[in-house]
């Protein structure tokens, strides 16, 4: 997938011209303030290239899923934040489209940041009004897309401005695109992890990588419909009925096309989610629900990522929430940091991956961690995501 990042353009088309660029700073506010900016940060570097390319930029996002303006949902502690903690200085826009919103930018200068307002105060927003998109795309000369978190959204900041303005990558984007891609087309061998609770958000991927993979690795409260479908014991633990025969088809397919399945084989194990200490057992019994993998398939899982040279992994083997569950999840989290020294290609596909990598101090250790979780997923099921597609192809 090839398409026209910033860095395509010449001094010359960004020069004296107003970029409006949709970035995602829909992040955690604790008592009106910023409690992650990892977002933030991750768009300075289109922002500072821009500007240093003398444009005039007008960042729009989305915060929240507001019922109309809601002053909760506004973006002026973005705003605030930002002037407080970088070298970057933004106006803050009380409104997103409008004659005075036009005119405020237009008596900026190059070099000036503008932040609008929430755009999905807005209701045509999420249903990509193509006069609402019409109205935004009045603001500047070029679009360019550094929200890779909201690409799997036709939206009319993340889709509807393209059919009106020169549209290309930021480079979040772009390093997303890139690495994505890779995970599409990877180097051999190619290992993927699958974690989380439920097939159903999952049976995309998991159908797709299957037939991409040399092995797939199976984790979190998953593993127990897949146990269930094969006729084993799983307690009280999570299982999706209505996907049994997902996952007997997910196993024939991974068998007819040499994909290895890696199923934990042992378990940590816990009358409740609120016991402080689990118990490891290779059969579940009926009073107990698992929680984590064990050692035995921490071991299982480690031999085939030793031999991997491209690995995807998106999301827990367990409640790594919680310290007596989190042992799996660290662990997988480690083997695949001492990998990235060693020149593999390690992809963690955002959401509760990103979180429990986090809290083990490892987040420098990764080839590339996405910042959208929904994004990357749909992205590694195969499918073209709106925000990209309408991008120019190079």
């Amino acid at each position: 997938m090839s398409k026209m990042s910033i860095k395509d353009l010449s001094k010359s088309d960004l020069e004296n011209k107003s970029v409006l660029v949709r970035v995602d700073f829909n992040v955690p506010l604790k008592d009106g303030l910023v409690s992650d900016d990892t977002r933030i940060i991750s768009a300075l570097p289109t922002i500072k290239y821009l500007k240093d390319n003398n444009a005039k930029i007008i960042l729009v996002s989305h915060l929240g899923r507001p019922k109309g303006k809601d002053t909760k949902n506004s973006l002026k502690p973005i705003a605030d934040y930002i002037n407080a903690n970088t070298d970057i200085k933004v106006t803050f826009l009380d409104d997103c489209i409008g004659d005075n919103i036009e005119s405020q930018i237009k008596a900026g200068k190059s070099g000036d940041v503008f932040l609008l307002e929430n755009v999905r105060f807005y209701p045509e927003e999420e249903k990509n009004n193509k006069d609402f998109a019409e109205k935004l795309s009045k603001l500047a000369d070029l679009y360019v897309n550094d929200a890779f978190g909201t690409a799997h959204r036709a939206h009319a900041s993340t889709e509807g401005v393209a059919n009106f303005l020169p549209a290309y990558s930021g480079f979040l984007m772009e390093k997303e695109i890139n690495f994505l891609s890779k995970a599409l087309n990877p180097d051999k061998p190619f290992v993927a992890i699958i974690g989380g609770s439920k097939i159903s958000s999952k049976i995309g991927v998991l159908k797709n990588l299957v037939e991409k993979t040399d092995t797939l690795i199976i984790g979190g409260a998953m593993t127990y419909t897949f146990l269930k479908s094969m006729g084993q014991s799983v307690g009280k633990s999570l299982v999706e009925d209505d996907y049994l025969e997902t996952a007997k088809e997910i196993m024939e397919k991974a068998k007819s096309v040499n994909c290895k399945l890696i199923i934990a084989s042992d378990h940590i194990v816990a009358e409740s989610f609120d016991s402080e200490k689990g118990e490891l057992v290779e059969i579940i019994p009926d009073n107990m629900s698992g929680f984590d993998i064990g050692t035995k398939t921490i071991a299982e899982i480690k031999e085939e990522l030793l031999k991997a040279k491209t690995v995807v992994w998106n999301g827990p083997m367990g409640v790594f929430e919680k310290p007596a569950f989190a042992n799996g999840t660290n662990e997988v989290a480690r083997i695949l940091a001492s990998l990235h020294d060693k020149g593999v290609i390690t992809i963690v596909g955002g959401g509760d991956s990103v979180a429990a990598i986090e809290q083990v101090g490892l987040t420098d250790k990764f080839s590339h961690i996405s910042t959208g979780g929904g994004a990357s997923l749909e992205f590694l099921e195969g499918i073209e995501l709106p925000g990209i597609k309408a991008l120019k192809d190079k």
